[in-house]
Order: C-alpha cells, then sequence, then structure tokens
C-alpha cells in the first residue's frame, strides 16, 4: 500500500514557530498553501515585470511540497536548525532522507513525476525563487503577529526583513513595496 499522500495529510497537524508564542496557530499544511501562492507571485513577477524565463508551474509546484519532509521530521525552529554549520548540515540530510522515504512511498511509476518537486535541483531558478518565497512567509506572519498585538514578533520581523532586503531579489523587492503593505491592514483599511 502506498502511504505517501496519507503522511501529506499530516502536514495539518504539525504546527509551526514552536518556539514562539503565536496569537494565530499555523500548521505546515497552510504554510505550504501560503508559500506556494507568494512563490506564484514571485514567479509571475519575475516573468511579466523582469522578462524571466521561470517555469511558474515547477515554482508553485516546489512550494506546496517544501515543508514534506517534516511529517516526518517534524518542524525544527529555525534559531536551531541554523544554530552552527554541524546542526545545518546534519539536519539537510535528514530533511533528504525524509524526502527520499516519502518518495519511496509512491508507486515506483509515478516516484520520477514527484522528485522533481519533492527533491528539487537547489540550483535553480525556481527552487530560489520557494526559498524566498518561504521567508517572505515568515515576514508576513510576523507582520500578522506583531498588528495584532504580539511584541514577541517584532525582533524576528527586523531580523527577517533585513535578510529579504540582502537577498537582493529584485522579485522579493517588488513583492515588499508592492503587496507586503497590505498585511499592515485591517479588512476595513483593504476595503
Amino acid at each position: 500500500m502506498y502511504k505517501f499522500f496519507a503522511f501529506i495529510n499530516r502536514m495539518k497537524f504539525i504546527k509551526r514557530w514552536s518556539l514562539m508564542h503565536s496569537l494565530r496557530e499555523e500548521n505546515i499544511m497552510e504554510h505550504s498553501q501560503q508559500v506556494a501562492v507568494i512563490a506564484h507571485a514571485l514567479a509571475i513577477i519575475s516573468n511579466k515585470i523582469y522578462n524571466g524565463d521561470v517555469d511558474i508551474k515547477k515554482v508553485v509546484l516546489i512550494a506546496q511540497y517544501h515543508e514534506v519532509s517534516e511529517v516526518i521530521t517534524g518542524d525544527l525552529p529555525t534559531p536551531i536548525k541554523y544554530f552552527n554549520p554541524e546542526i545545518r548540515t546534519a539536519y539537510k540530510a535528514l530533511e533528504k532522507g525524509a524526502e527520499q522515504k516519502l518518495l519511496n512511498m509512491l508507486p515506483e511509476e509515478l516516484r520520477e513525476e514527484y522528485a522533481e518537486y519533492v527533491c528539487p535541483d537547489e540550483n535553480t531558478k525556481e527552487y530560489k525563487l520557494v526559498k524566498c518565497a518561504d521567508r517572505l512567509s515568515a515576514y508576513l506572519k510576523c507582520v500578522e503577529e506583531v498588528r495584532s498585538g504580539n511584541a514577541e514578533f517584532k525582533k524576528a520581523k527586523k531580523s527577517i526583513e533585513k535578510d529579504l532586503k540582502n537577498l537582493k531579489s529584485q522579485e522579493v523587492d517588488y513583492y515588499l513595496k508592492e503587496f507586503a503593505p497590505a498585511y499592515e491592514l485591517t479588512l476595513d483599511e483593504l476595503d
């Protein structure tokens, strides 16, 4: 029996931001959907505004599966994941092993179709846009929490905003200028 989709469905039970108190809990499935939406926007920005040649479908699918290994590994908070090079390397290897384990749960004739999204080539523009979208998602989570009065996210918001600006990504800069300010508004102000 192939358990790939049963494992994927468990993403909705794995909580994010386990070290920080969130006013609104977020799970991996919600996070992955948000990253897919942001990555889609970044891909369109790349192609339409900056004359890129990004494969939009590939970007969205990589984003959709970008946290899939966490159904096996769990979510390790960023400060721990990047505490030192040894931990980072070990965790990357753990993630790769979990991704491969999940792929092996698929029928053999389907694995190749999923592999390029579950285990993407990290040197592609598509993968890099998904990584940017993941950071934007973290930033927007901080914006949401701070806007709701949760001061615990203020330092993370400033740190991630600095990281985003240091990426020197025209797509990210465009997103921050054109879309991110709306996340600071209430629903009434959006109207």
